[in-house]
């Protein structure tokens, strides 16, 4: 079987020739197989479609995707978003008293999914034409999945019998559709009676009285979650809900999510791994090609779900969404840390936010050489600050900071408004062969090269961003949350690319993330931050990976331990055996 994908956003007509037409063997021979629509771009029939590959090669813009499918695939369409897009095979299957994880790249149709389930979105079935009544739709979908779990789901759906509160993905738009302080927003949807006390389990309780339009990105996101738990329905839908968030941040919804809800139906996408296997039953991957097509496996569970994508190979579906696995063998723990020497040094320093304002008190300490150095805390306690008082972008009040090093910087925040094509800013910079193959490539900027950056997601924002900062020539790299926007397979992608780069060029990078995946794989040792959000904040020390973990999984309140097949770390379910062990012998960092 096979689809012919015309990525809108990519395909630019009026700049080029029509090559995709032009070139085409079966057009020459007087076939329509490609044809201009009525907004002058081009469409592909996929029936005439021979699938050689020629338009693919020509589309000066890489807009087009010929992509051959399994057979087994047709007639499985779930929904596809008009002629020559993108197509969803499959949907995921919620189950009352259980809460079920999707797991996918970004651009594969979890989403949409979710929005169909929650009957924000009739789906078409892959018929573009599908323009009849709703109630007609309908019919046919419940037809589709006769004798399946989905086919009374879908029934009951149809006729208006299923209440559902559903979280969107991006909660930026929140304040546009609300004008008012916490309370009244979730005073107004709360039909459970426990706003008030999940703004105390969140530690929301100050943000109460603040006006919607005043509240940060992660104060928004926990009130976007609790806004959805609040609701008297019978399915909770949950997209995404650790961006923003700091790892204690996203502990304390996850547990709120399974407290809460745990005799009730939740679907939940997530990109946090560690997150997903704490609160998930099982789960459903996506696979395919993002912008392209999206297929959703049936139920795993949690454990195996997690370790087939890690491997990158489904078994039951025989498919390989990956060319290399993720390894957890050779790297975290590190049972005994191998001095290299010390790159920098820094006095001790202390930076103050106005007369009674934040402060951060930081004692002498060193980075060494060849080292990337994890950074772990929570928001507001200070790691931005000491990064950027590091690279030179603010003055301490006290102390200084005296090394002459040159330092690349990625910020914590970055802002996409620049009018200028990505090649145009990577190419600035000095870029080797070696900045291509170890950057570039890997965390795929060819792919949008042509875009302008200001048009780009949050995910290749991030990326952009990244590759910028590591395309530059230092010999200290310093990236403030790179996972931030990051789907999973970006994170898997950027974790391989950061580690070779520190490992072949032999230079020190400092990695500020909340994702515990993320920093254990990528950390040689661990730098500990406390102290209490927005008031004061210090940094503990650089630890050994087992001592430094050990210390901050203690005041997580969690335990890790290795996955037998894989190795990966995984959290303890709060309470069981293995949790109530490795607590009593106080090693929360494996045993």
């Amino acid at each position: 079987m096979r689809i012919a994908i015309l990525k809108r956003d990519k395909c630019q007509s009026r700049k080029c020739e029509y090559e995709c037409i032009k070139y085409c063997p079966m057009v020459r021979t007087g076939v329509e197989t490609i044809i201009l629509g009525k907004d002058g771009k081009p469409v592909i029939s996929e029936d005439l479609c021979e699938g050689c590959g020629i338009c693919v090669k020509k589309c000066p813009f890489a807009a087009i995707s010929i992509i051959g499918l399994p057979e087994e695939l047709k007639g499985e369409e779930t929904h596809r978003y008009g002629e020559n897009g993108f197509v969803l095979y499959g949907m995921p299957i919620p189950k009352a008293g259980k809460i079920t994880g999707m797991l996918g790249e970004n651009g594969i149709g979890k989403s949409t999914a979710i929005k169909i389930l929650s009957g924000l979105q009739v789906p078409n079935l892959g018929k573009v034409d599908f323009e009849v009544e709703a109630k007609a739709s309908w019919n046919a979908i419940i037809k589709k999945y006769a004798g399946s779990e989905l086919q009374n789901y879908f029934d009951t759906l149809a006729k208006g019998k299923i209440k559902v509160a559903y979280k969107p993905q991006y909660i930026d738009a929140i304040p546009d559709f609300f004008d008012g302080k916490v309370h009244e927003l979730l005073e107004s949807t709360d039909e459970t009676g426990e706003a008030k006390q999940l703004l105390r389990v969140f530690e929301l309780e100050e943000a109460r009285e603040k006006d919607i339009k005043e509240l940060s990105g992660g104060e928004l996101q926990r009130v976007a979650v609790i806004g959805c738990m609040i609701r008297d329905v019978d399915f909770y839908f949950f997209d995404e809900v650790t961006p923003y968030l700091d790892i204690y941040q996203r502990m304390q919804v996850a547990k709120g999510i399974k407290d809460v809800l745990k005799d009730k139906a939740v679907v939940v996408v997530e990109h946090d791994l560690a997150i997903l296997d704490m609160l998930a039953d099982y789960v459903h991957l996506l696979y395919g090609e993002p912008g392209g097509y999206g297929v959703v496996t049936m139920p795993k569970s949690t454990n195996r779900g997690i370790n087939e994508y890690l491997s990158g190979f489904l078994h039951a579906e025989n498919v390989r969404i990956r060319d290399e696995a993720i390894g957890f063998t050779a790297h975290p723990p590190r049972e005994k840390h191998e001095a290299r020497g010390v790159f920098i040094e820094y006095d001790g320093f202390e930076k103050k936010y106005g007369g009674v304002g934040f402060v951060l008190d930081v004692k002498p300490g060193s980075i060494e050489k060849g080292e990337v150095l994890g950074t772990v805390g929570r928001n507001a306690i200070g790691k931005s600050t000491f990064v950027k008082v590091l690279v030179g972008e603010t003055e301490p009040v006290t102390g200084k900071i005296a090394f002459d090093v040159k330092a690349s910087y990625k910020p914590q925040y970055i802002k996409g408004e620049l009018d200028m094509r990505v090649k145009d800013l990577i190419y600035s910079l000095t870029i080797s062969e070696a900045d291509v193959i170890d950057v570039l490539d890997p965390l795929r900027i060819l792919e949008v090269e042509e875009r302008s950056i200001k048009e780009l997601s949050g995910g290749e924002l991030q990326n952009v961003a990244i590759a910028a900062c590591l395309c530059q020539d230092a010999s200290l790299y310093m990236l403030d949350e790179p996972s931030a926007h990051l789907d999973a397979e970006q994170k898997v992608r950027l974790i391989k690319a950061v580690r070779r780069y520190a490992e072949r060029r032999g230079v020190s990078m400092l990695i500020v993330d909340h994702d515990i995946y993320l920093i254990d794989l990528l950390s040689d040792r661990l730098m500990v931050f406390d102290g209490e959000p927005g008031v004061r904040g210090e940094i503990k020390g650089c630890f050994g990976m087992r001592e430094g973990m050990n210390l901050f999984l203690k005041d997580l309140g969690v335990t890790f331990r290795r996955d037998e097949s894989t190795l990966r770390p995984r959290i303890n379910k709060i309470g069981s055996a293995k949790d109530r062990e490795q607590k009593k012998r106080g090693k929360y960092y494996y045993l």
